[in-house]
């Protein structure tokens, strides 16, 4: 089956915009379960809150915690119907009294967002790791 290509969108000045989204969930165990649970809830909220089509999507780079390794959390992604976005995993550094049991997002995608008006997600316990952009529930 052939995949459709489809254009990037462009800015004002004619320019395809590619932008870098970020985010952050913490997961309460190191199981199957919690991992995939907290990375389709994070990536649902980083896609309804910036608008974001899957064609839209030109990869994402999740990293995890040492704590965390019962599952890769591409593989909510592709339950969620992500079968042709390009994933990778990698882990993060070991930092003492760093924030654990949390999966990090950068997922790039087109838009016609300014960097400004791109809305980083980070929720659970990690949104003491930027507070500055944590938004609150009205």
């Amino acid at each position: 089956m052939r995949e459709r290509v489809t254009q990037a969108p462009v800015d004002s000045a004619g320019v395809r915009v590619f932008r870098g989204i970020r985010g952050a969930i913490t997961v309460g165990a190191d199981d199957n379960a919690a991992i995939t649970r907290a990375t389709e809830r994070l990536l649902r909220e980083i896609v309804g809150r910036n608008e974001i089509d899957l064609d839209a999507i030109a990869s994402v780079l999740f990293t995890l915690t040492p704590d965390l390794h019962a599952c890769f959390p591409a593989l909510a992604a592709r339950d969620m119907g992500w079968v042709t976005v390009p994933m990778l995993h990698a882990v993060e550094i070991a930092v003492p009294d760093a924030l654990g049991k949390c999966i990090r997002v950068l997922m790039h995608v087109n838009t016609t967002r300014t960097a400004a008006e791109i809305e980083h997600v980070y929720l659970d316990g990690a949104a003491v790791l930027r507070p500055d952009l944590v938004r609150t529930k009205s």
